[in-house]
């Protein structure tokens, strides 16, 4: 196994410590858990829900906004 030496902002490496501890690993190994997680997705951001996805789509339509709540729009619905 190769041995790789990183410089890392103080308040990540007390998460990182934080995390390892309750956790019950080494900070290498959580270390490793994490880039082999981000290498298998190629770096590519997560998905997200699919209100982030539509999130710069909000807003472009007219209407109200409180269709599935406000009874009153509701009130024939499926007859």
């Amino acid at each position: 196994m190769n041995t790789i030496s990183l410089k890392m902002p103080d308040p990540l490496a007390a998460e990182l410590a934080e995390m390892a501890q309750r956790r019950g690993v080494s900070k290498s190994a959580l270390i490793r858990e994490a880039l082999e997680a981000y290498l298998q997705t190629d770096g590519a951001e997560p998905a997200g829900s699919a209100l982030s996805q539509v999130g710069d789509l909000r807003g472009i339509l007219s209407g109200p906004e409180d269709l599935s709540a406000n009874k009153d729009y509701l009130r024939k619905f499926g007859r």
